[in-house]
């Protein structure tokens, strides 16, 4: 067996509806050179029964690697994958959304080109999946967008900067001084990697999206303070 581990950050909120299936599906995967798996589930805040869910699941299956961490009220994804990063033991990081739009069975394509080609950070692109969907053009672009102004800025060559599937070296990852709390996440920790002069490499990896009415949290407003962000960090020391 791999003496490495995986440490999988799950951001949730109100996804009481998929949150148990995603948890099966990560467990079900197996990964190269038997790395292991470190679950680390945050439910920020949820007003459903995702706890309840969850803590059903943990008793069903007591001999998974799950830590269950959960916020008294809801303060935003970026504030859950900070204190994701704080309980990670493992030797690589990747942040899971909570919902089921991209497929753990990706974990490996990111996993292999961090290993092999030892980068600190990989991300997984939406755009280098030609048979991918993308329900809302607003969305697409606006996604657009956000990838160009992060290229124009920091000198990337990125396709997708809003991925959800972000992998990194642990130790790198918490090198990383973050503020964020709501979905500021993505342009900072891009931002903060690109002032150290990476370049940061992609894989394609599936997508499958939902609308608003399935959950889907992400607003118009959250793009625009996504550029804010790159700009406001690009001028910070």
């Amino acid at each position: 067996m791999s003496s490495q581990t995986l440490s999988i950050i799950i951001p949730s909120y109100n996804e009481e509806k998929t949150i148990l299936i995603l948890l099966d599906k990560i467990l079900e995967v197996r990964l190269i050179q038997n790395i292991r798996k470190e679950i680390i589930l945050i439910d920020d805040g949820s007003g459903d029964n995702t706890q309840g869910a969850v803590n059903s699941y943990m008793q069903k299956s007591p001999d998974k690697n799950i830590k269950f961490i959960t916020h008294d009220i809801n303060r935003g994804k970026g504030a859950a994958v900070r204190t994701g990063i704080k309980h990670v033991t493992g030797d690589f990081v990747i942040i899971q959304d909570g919902d089921l739009e991209c497929d753990p069975e990706d974990y490996n394509i990111l996993l292999q080109e961090i290993i092999d080609k030892e980068h600190n950070v990989v991300y997984g692109s939406r755009f280098l999946t030609k048979e991918n969907k993308h329900l809302s053009k607003w969305f697409y672009f606006g996604g657009k967008v956000v990838t160009y102004t992060a290229n124009i800025l920091y000198n990337q060559k990125l396709t997708d900067e809003a991925a959800c599937y972000k992998m990194f070296r642990a130790e790198f990852l918490k090198s990383i001084p973050l503020q964020c709390n709501r979905f500021e996440f993505c342009p900072e920790v891009t931002a903060k990697i690109a002032k150290r002069g990476v370049k940061i490499k992609e894989v394609p990896v599936h997508f499958y999206p939902r609308t608003k009415n399935e959950g889907k949290k992400i607003r118009m407003k959250d793009g625009f303070e996504a550029i804010w962000t790159l700009i406001k960090f690009k001028f910070v020391k």
